[in-house]
Formats: C-alpha cells, sequence, structure tokens
C-alpha cells in the first residue's frame, strides 16, 4: 500500500472535483461522513448492544442448564391435579397471592406456579416450581416478564437494555438501536458504489459478495468490513427494527401508530356478567375471599380441559382470578416453531368459553410483530435462532473493530531520512521507513457533501432527515449534536486558517 493511501484511504479516493471543477452530484460524499462518525462514535454502544444481545440470544438454552434442579424431575407416571400441584405451592409462599400457573408442558418438565410479590419489581414475579408427579415442590425463583425468564437471562437481558441502570440507562439501548439501521443501510450503499466504481476501472476483478483473499494491508481490512457488512445487512435492519419496538421513545411513537392502522395485538375480555353471587355459593366478600380464592384453583383443572378441547394446549399460563367476576385466560406461550399463540376466556363455574383471541384472525402487522419479538428473543427457531443470532453478533463486532481499525490505519505518515542519513545498525545502514506524523488516527471525510447533491435532493434529504429523527428521537437528536460538533469544528478551523 502506497503513502498516499495511508494517507487519505480508499474511501476518500473520490473526493477530488473531477476535470473542469464541476462537482459530481452523488450523496456519497455525504452518506461516507454520515457513516464515519456515526461508526466512530456510535459503535462503542453498538458493541456493547451486540455482545449483551448475543449472550441473551443464547440465554434461553443456556438457562436450561443452569436451572435444571429446577426445570426437569425424574419422576415418571401421572401427573397429579394441576389443583394439588398448587396448593402445595401455595404451601411454600402462603402469604403471596397466586396470579398463574404453567402446567408441565412434556414428560419430565415441572409445573411452574406464579405469585405476585410486593417486594419484587416491575414485571417481575415469584415462581414455586414443582413435581408434576408427586406433587412435590422444587424450589422458587423470580421469574421476568411474559417469557417467564428465569434470573440469569432476566440479568442478562436488563444488561441489554439498560445496563442495569434502569430507565435512565435504556437511553444506550435505544442510541445503538436507533442508529444501527443507518450505519448498516449506508455501508451497504457506499460498499455497491465502491464496487460498481472498481468493476468500471478493473471489470470482472472487482468482487462484491466475497472476501478478496489477495489484498493486504488496509484494503483487506476494508475487504472484510464491506463484505461482512452487506451479508449482514438484513439481520442488523431487522434487529434495529424490532429493538426500536421497547425502546422508550420511539416505542411509543411505534405502538401510537400501531394503534392508529389498527395494527394492535387483540384483547380479550376476562368480565364476567354481575349476575354471579359467587361460585358454589359464596359472595364476593373479602372476608371470604381465602375460599374463593380455594373454590377457583378446584376449577382449573376442568378449565385447563375446556381450553385443551378448544385447541389451547401444550405449552399454556392459565391465569388464576382472584374475585368470582373476572374469568380464567389460558393462553399459549412463546415456543420455539411455534407460530400461532391462541387465547380463551373461560367461566370455570358454568364451564363456558366467554371469549377467545385466534392468531388466524390478528392484522398481519400484529402476526409479524409477534414472529419478530420471538425472532429477535431468540424463541421462535429455537436453538438454530440461538446461534444465528450468536454468529450475528460476533461477525458484527468484527465490522466494528475493522471499521476502527481502517480509522486508525488511515492516519498520516511522513517519509523517513534517506539512507545513509540514518543510525547504522550491525554494520548496516537502516532503510528508509515510513515516520509516523503527530496525529494519531485518520481524517474524517472532507467536508461539503451536503453541497455535492444538488437542490431537488437537498430538499429530500432534509424532508426525510426531519421525518426520520421526528418518529425515531434519539437519532435526531444525535444528529443535530453531530452536526452542532461538525459545524463547530468547521469554523473554528476555518478562522485557524486565516488567522496569522
Amino acid at each position: 500500500m502506497t503513502l498516499s493511501e495511508l494517507g487519505r484511504g480508499d474511501l476518500a479516493a473520490d473526493f477530488s472535483p473531477p476535470p473542469g471543477g464541476a462537482p459530481r452530484r452523488s450523496l456519497r460524499p455525504l452518506i461516507l461522513r454520515l457513516h464515519f462518525y456515526a461508526g466512530i462514535l456510535i459503535a462503542p454502544f453498538l458493541v456493547v448492544a451486540t455482545i449483551s444481545g448475543g449472550l441473551y440470544a443464547l440465554a434461553p438454552s443456556l438457562e436450561k442448564v443452569v436451572y435444571r434442579d429446577y426445570l426437569h424431575v425424574d419422576s415418571t407416571g401421572p401427573a397429579a391435579p394441576v389443583a394439588d400441584q398448587v396448593r402445595a405451592a401455595q404451601l411454600v409462599q402462603p402469604d403471596l397471592t397466586l396470579n398463574a400457573v404453567r402446567p408441565a408442558a412434556q414428560p419430565g418438565d415441572t409445573t411452574r406456579v406464579l405469585f405476585d410479590d410486593p417486594s419484587l419489581g416491575e414485571s417481575e414475579r415469584r415462581a414455586v416450581f414443582v413435581d408434576p408427579v408427586t406433587a412435590t415442590p422444587r424450589g422458587d425463583l423470580v421469574v421476568y416478564g411474559s417469557s417467564s425468564a428465569l434470573p440469569m437471562r432476566t440479568w442478562i437481558s436488563q444488561l441489554h437494555r439498560h445496563l442495569h441502570l434502569g430507565e435512565p440507562g435504556r437511553i444506550y439501548s435505544e442510541l445503538a438501536a436507533s442508529w444501527l439501521w443507518v450505519v448498516a443501510l449506508g455501508g451497504c450503499y457506499l460498499w455497491f458504489v465502491r464496487h460498481r466504481t472498481n468493476r468500471a476501472r478493473n471489470g470482472s476483478a472487482a468482487r462484491l459478495w466475497t472476501l478478496d483473499r489477495s489484498t493486504r494491508g488496509r484494503a483487506r481490512t476494508m475487504n472484510w468490513h464491506g463484505v461482512v457488512g452487506i451479508w449482514l445487512a438484513v439481520g442488523l435492519v431487522f434487529l434495529s427494527a424490532t429493538g426500536l419496538t421497547w425502546s422508550r421513545f420511539a416505542g411509543e411513537n411505534i405502538g401510537e401508530l400501531r394503534t392508529a392502522l389498527s395494527w394492535t395485538t387483540p384483547t380479550v375480555d376476562t368480565t364476567l356478567g354481575g349476575g354471579h353471587e359467587g361460585h358454589g355459593g359464596m359472595a364476593a366478600t373479602a372476608g371470604a375471599e381465602p375460599a374463593q380464592m380455594q373454590a377457583r384453583i378446584d376449577e382449573l383443572d376442568g378449565v385447563l380441559a375446556l381450553a385443551a378441547r378448544n385447541g389451547v394446549s401444550n405449552a399454556v399460563e392459565a391465569s388464576i382470578p382472584t374475585d368470582v367476576h373476572t374469568a380464567f385466560t389460558v393462553a399459549e406461550t412463546r415456543q420455539p416453531w411455534q407460530f400461532a399463540t391462541d387465547t380463551v376466556v373461560i367461566d370455570g363455574a358454568s364451564g363456558t368459553v366467554t371469549d377467545e383471541s385466534r392468531f388466524a384472525d390478528w392484522p398481519l402487522a400484529a402476526k409479524l410483530t409477534t414472529w419478530g419479538i420471538g425472532l429477535h428473543m431468540g424463541i421462535l427457531f429455537g436453538l438454530a435462532n440461538q446461534i444465528a443470532l450468536a454468529l450475528l453478533a460476533v461477525l458484527l463486532v468484527t465490522v466494528i473493530v475493522r471499521g476502527y481499525l481502517m480509522w486508525w490505519r488511515r492516519r498520516p505518515v511522513r517519509s523517513g531520512r534517506p539512507i545513509g542519513h540514518r543510525p547504522v545498525r550491525s554494520g548496516r545502514p537502516i532503510g528508509h521507513r515510513p515516520v509516523r506524523s503527530g496525529r494519531v488516527v485518520g481524517r474524517p471525510p472532507v467536508r461539503g457533501g451536503l453541497r455535492r447533491i444538488g437542490p431537488a435532493r437537498l430538499a429530500g434529504v432534509i424532508v426525510a432527515t426531519v421525518l426520520v429523527g421526528w418518529f425515531v428521537p434519539l437519532l435526531g437528536l444525535s444528529l443535530l449534536g453531530f452536526l452542532a460538533v461538525d459545524l463547530a469544528v468547521g469554523h473554528w478551523r476555518a478562522r485557524s486558517a486565516v488567522t496569522p
């Protein structure tokens, strides 16, 4: 590689104006500068989100190993009634309010009985694990969210979401998700433009989708960065889009948009008619609450059997209402290779289905959202899904690291002193070597990208930026910050250049 290539780099090769002095109309300089600054300044957030996300993708399989004693039993034989299993769990947590139960879905699995615990955080419940054959408790753990994640997966999830810093920490993950798709699509554009230019110069020798192993130095680093980047682009855009649905600010806008377009997940009505005086002749009074709860527990096996006859079976969670005016809700939980999750609402006293939500009737957007969440969490396709996400995370880290390496290798060099003017070692003169200048990193791409795109494109860029910045606020605010700093630095350098 020549000294000029080290000083300016391949990405900056097209910045000189064409013959005649008229600038070429191209988005490339603008996107290159945006890609450069986003890569340099946002990449640390992306690295943290990528590593923690890769760990989270593997967490469903890891927790099966770490918590095997809670999740699996060696008992064989017919399962005890679910009501008996729930009562056994109540003996472990007699002071907590019963919330729901997840009966064992397969032989060898434990039943998970869930309790509301006021000492826990938001979306957390206490789970007691029960041997379904012997109705013997195996222990209790705190679980989190609708996926009922166990403590290890919860810890990794919170690291990924907010670095264990609570609500303020969510800014980091939203910033990473907001910029990920911009960096990925911008990199694809730059790589395709570079390929088209090289193909025009070198013919069929230019490569787009495969690594060029004949290259060396910075060119080889760029080749890996570009080729691997375009292979990952679809996955990165998907992770960015699904990740933003959980975010604080953009997530609210996405929720409002889904509501306005009727794309939300359908809900069910669990309210029963007011004509009931109570199940089993009991009045719905505070004093009768323990007896009411025991009556609801007695109804569990019948409710689960009715749900199974209506196509809601296997891995389900059945809510256990605490008053006589609320029905049971039996919902299928997210499981590998399960693409539809149905829900039925059942009046346990009369043994009738009062409402239902069939996945087949959901709006397409709601279905896509559910599938996207399962895919993002590493659940939808089981172990294959988890391995794919972990591999994507590893490759993304290599792309980011090589991006920084490209930046470092673009630092300027100056020629060393000629042979004869250098010291002599072992009777031989030291050869002519490049000597690094005072600058330790490469210069950013040159300014003036907006002036190169023409008035019509400039108007389109401004409108698109405003709209995207409003919908994804952290992207818009950080972009304004980049612009303000860039203008300030440019102004300072311009003044320094004219100052005598």
